[in-house]
């Protein structure tokens, strides 16, 4: 492996989380060979709100480690990696690789698999990438319920994909149930990549607008999702700002930047 290969690069602790500094056209291609070997894999596509999540809950730690591996969906997690001095190269948005993915699944001939949201809204976003990407291959779409599987519907669940032989699931799971429900799964479906978009099916469906380009380089689209939905995204993006601020006045700021250092 040369040392130009995306792999050997040393992941950096960024707010918590073991983050890839990788660009948005790496993990592309990183996502395409995880197809091609049959990895059976995932990664995890972290932004602030993950990062706090993961502070209160051990399990997500075991998520992150089990992933192929991490980048950061967030302009304050690419913030802080300068503060530390390991910058990463820029933010890599699950909202822009679930249209850069099901492009280069058209082109390589994968197979994908769209799995949750509300009903009817997979259905819409294989409409539409279908329609942007000729040639892509939608085999299967499913809104499950918003509430945990029983055990005989899980199973169902699990033989309707494992049928319909996808090489990529994209799913849409509320934060962090999605990530878990990858680690939970990769070992049982027998697809190669798994991928958790979150409210991204949403936008592809267009039933959330998504943020002007110009608020989403400087890092606000946070601000945009909240005035489109404050009672809903308010409360969590305040949290989302404690827990920054706590950071980097309870020392989390010069410990990582001396370890990013070592």
């Amino acid at each position: 492996m040369s040392s130009a290969d995306p792999r050997v690069q040393e992941r950096v602790t960024v707010l918590g989380v073991p983050v890839m500094p990788y660009t948005t056209a790496q993990t592309v291609d990183l996502l395409e060979d995880l197809v091609r070997r049959r990895a059976q894999a995932y990664i995890v596509t972290a932004n602030l709100n993950y990062a706090m999540l993961c502070e209160r809950d051990d399990d997500l730690h075991d998520v992150n480690d089990r992933a192929a591996f991490v980048v950061a969906d967030g302009a304050p997690l690419v913030w802080w990696s300068r503060l530390i001095g390991r910058p990463l190269p820029e933010r890599v948005a699950g909202s822009d690789l679930i249209y850069l993915v099901s492009e280069r699944a058209a082109k390589c001939g994968f197979r994908i698999y769209l799995l949750g949201a509300a009903p009817g809204v997979a259905d819409e976003v294989a409409a539409k990438l279908v329609a942007r990407y000729p040639g892509l291959e939608v085999v299967g779409t499913e809104s499950p319920p918003f509430r945990p599987l029983t055990p005989t519907e899980r199973e169902e669940q699990i033989a309707r994909i494992r049928e319909a032989s996808p090489d990529i699931l994209m799913a849409a799971f509320r934060m962090p149930d999605g990530e878990r429900w990858l680690r939970d799964n990769v070992d049982v479906l027998g697809v190669p990549l798994l991928l958790q978009f979150g409210a991204s099916f949403d936008f592809v469906a267009g039933r959330v607008e998504r943020a002007p380009r110009w608020m989403q380089r400087i890092g606000l689209e946070w601000l945009h999702r909240t005035l489109q939905e404050p009672r809903r995204l308010g409360l969590r993006y305040w949290s989302n700002f404690v827990f920054l601020a706590r950071s980097l006045v309870n020392g989390r700021l010069l410990a990582e930047r001396r370890a990013a250092r070592s």
